[in-house]
């Protein structure tokens, strides 16, 4: 049995949690949430307390520049899973395509052509899920 989340900072998780949504889309996120067990839920609580209520609610940028930043350190790292799930953050914060086109460009350059490559073909699958 899996233990209840349990937020060391309640209100600042519920922001997280609506943040994470509004950016990820509610599905993935409450998915993510149900399914934790008890060797990710703190990662989970983490995740949406610091990350998501913290940080991309700080007032210093706002959530389309956020999302450009995202693009270009995954794909810097080679993340591709966590850059299919902002890809589709990054059109729900405002990005177009073509936007995000110019992220890979401009990371091919300072990051590597492979990495680039594995991000137009992941944002690729994305558009194509998309578009279905």
């Amino acid at each position: 049995m899996t233990r209840a989340l349990a937020p060391k900072n309640p209100a600042l998780f519920d922001q997280g949690l609506s943040t994470r949504r509004e950016v990820l889309g509610a599905e993935y996120v409450d998915a993510a949430v149900r399914n934790a067990t008890d060797f990710n839920i703190d990662m989970q609580e983490m995740v949406t307390q610091y990350c998501w209520g913290d940080v991309w609610n700080r007032p210093g940028l706002d959530r389309k520049t956020r999302s450009f930043l995202n693009l270009a350190m995954l794909t810097a790292l080679n993340r591709p899973h966590e850059l299919k799930l902002h890809v589709r953050g990054a059109i729900n914060n405002g990005l177009t395509r073509d936007e995000i086109k110019e992220v890979f460009l401009q990371t091919a350059i300072y990051c590597g052509v492979p990495a680039a490559i594995d991000s137009f073909r992941t944002a690729a699958e994305v558009f194509k899920e998309m578009d279905a």
